[in-house]
């Protein structure tokens, strides 16, 4: 999804950012999707001067996803805001914030798992069952939602093409990555930002706010489906962009 321009744009304006000692934004995507499904907040944050990442999430389990981020994280200078999306939402959670420098966490449409708690156990209290499929890979079965299902489950309140091509490109999860505890709880030690959204056919919204109620973190809701980040990007991009800036104020 993202086009040439985007690309330029992104060097430009990151470097710009880092220059000023701006946290840098990390955005780590779920299962089914991409960093692509981030453009819309992307050139948002861009533009309001903050430096951008976007990790290609490997989907393969809560411990490796989470030491993939941690040495993507090591290469970052200075502070960090995390911002997961679904599954990525367990794998910020998971990160160790003393070896990190990250300053907030921001859930969008997330799952935020406690120690222990699996990403499957989860998913499973939600009402209506995903039109999942699986293949059998060399590394284990992987899970991807059927095309034709896609748009209602995931993108229900995007255009039929947009979510023609997010369903296209989604990245399929192994099923380690819902089946695999996590270990550590991030929210506890850094500030936390919630986005509920009450739409939701992926993740129900009351499991969301069940979600939320057991961190500290500071919730909005909004009328949108699990791909909000394409359907309510200024949103998103509003809540991000407040815990940057409330990181900012901090140091």
């Amino acid at each position: 999804m993202l086009n040439s321009s985007s690309r330029l744009g992104t060097t430009t304006d990151s470097d710009a950012g880092e220059n000023q000692g701006l946290p840098t934004i990390v955005l780590v995507h779920g299962a089914w999707a991409d960093s692509s499904s981030w453009e819309p907040v992307i050139n948002e944050l861009l533009h309001a001067g903050f430096p951008v990442r976007a990790v290609a999430n490997p989907l393969r389990g809560v411990e490796h996803d989470t030491a993939y981020l941690a040495s993507y994280l090591a290469a970052i200078e200075g502070p960090v805001v995390l911002v997961g999306h679904w599954y990525g939402g367990a794998v910020i959670t998971n990160i160790d914030t003393s070896t990190v420098d990250v300053q907030a966490l921001v859930y969008v449409a997330a799952f935020i798992p406690i120690a222990g708690e699996t990403v499957g156990q989860l998913a499973a209290q939600s009402s209506t069952p995903l039109p999942l499929v699986t293949v059998e890979t060399p590394s284990g079965p992987e899970v991807h939602i059927s095309p034709e299902g896609f748009r209602a489950a995931f993108a229900a309140d995007v255009d039929q093409r947009t979510a023609g091509v997010l369903g296209i490109v989604q990245r399929p999860a192994n099923v380690r990555a819902v089946a695999e505890p996590i270990s550590r709880e991030a929210f506890r030690t850094v500030p936390a930002y919630v986005l509920v959204t009450t739409a939701d056919r992926a993740i129900d919204p009351e499991v969301q706010r069940m979600m939320a109620r057991r961190t500290d973190a500071a919730v909005i809701e909004v009328e949108a489906s699990h791909a909000v980040m394409v359907s309510r990007p200024s949103t998103v991009a509003g809540l991000i962009l407040q815990a940057a800036t409330s990181a900012v104020t901090v140091r």
